[in-house]
């Protein structure tokens, strides 16, 4: 199973083990594995000059970073994204990433592959704020057009993994067993109806309103203002 990894802290702190250990239990070859670190692999804050709603994701001026990482999501099956809690939220750093993408939105020009593939996210801190920090992450996730989004959040009560206590340890361990078990019976992710029913009010926007050509150019060409639709592609 292809899998790409985004990191949202370069550190390798309680998120990055904790991704380690779904690693073991996911089946997942080592070679089918590509992981990115933030804020290394994309070091740059959206810059809010449209240029990848008005003139395509290519004139985006951190394309350099951009591109490897698009690319890399699209030939995945599987997309994690981890980041640590910081402050309630993602950090800095995974919401730049997001920011970045906000071009293959629903409400832009989704990429047709992302109908097709599975996510999972992970968040761990020592106290709160997990569930926000996976709602950061899930809503572009959901809005890239992933249907089926695994998530794993945790409070440790420590400061690492080794502080914590083996009765909480053990919860965890079969709590991510329990998770892998579920994202290794896909066998292929497919579109749920609430997924297709928030395409067709997208669709129906383009086709009423429009507000970008870019964009309306975009869907008449994927065939999508007709009959076509992206998890038929």
């Amino acid at each position: 199973m292809k899998t790409v990894i985004v990191y949202g802290a370069e550190h390798k702190g309680s998120t990055y083990n904790v991704v380690q250990l779904f690693k073991k239990q996911l089946s997942i070859a080592d070679s089918d594995i590509t992981e990115f670190f933030l804020p290394k692999d994309l070091p740059h804050f959206c810059c809010g000059c449209n240029n990848c709603f008005m003139k395509g994701e290519e004139q985006c001026p951190h394309q350099h970073y951009v591109s490897p990482i698009k690319e890399a999501m699209r030939n995945a099956e599987l997309i994690i994204l981890a980041s640590p809690v910081y402050v309630f939220h993602v950090t800095g750093q995974m919401k730049a990433f997001l920011d970045h993408y906000a071009f293959q939105t629903l409400a832009h020009r989704p990429d047709a592959s992302m109908f097709s593939k599975t996510a999972l996210i992970v968040s761990i801190g020592a106290g709160g704020g997990m569930s926000t920090t996976i709602k950061d992450m899930q809503w572009s996730l959901k809005y890239w057009g992933i249907s089926r989004i695994f998530s794993y959040g945790c409070a440790i009560h420590a400061l690492s993994l080794d502080d914590m206590t083996k009765k909480e340890k053990s919860k965890m361990e079969r709590n991510i067993v329990r998770i892998s078990k579920k994202i290794n019976a896909i066998r292929k992710s497919k579109s749920s109806l609430s997924m297709k029913l928030l395409f067709s009010i997208f669709r129906m926007m383009q086709q009423k309103y429009g507000y970008i050509p870019y964009d309306k150019t975009y869907w008449s060409q994927q065939g999508w203002l007709d009959k076509n639709r992206p998890w038929k592609n």
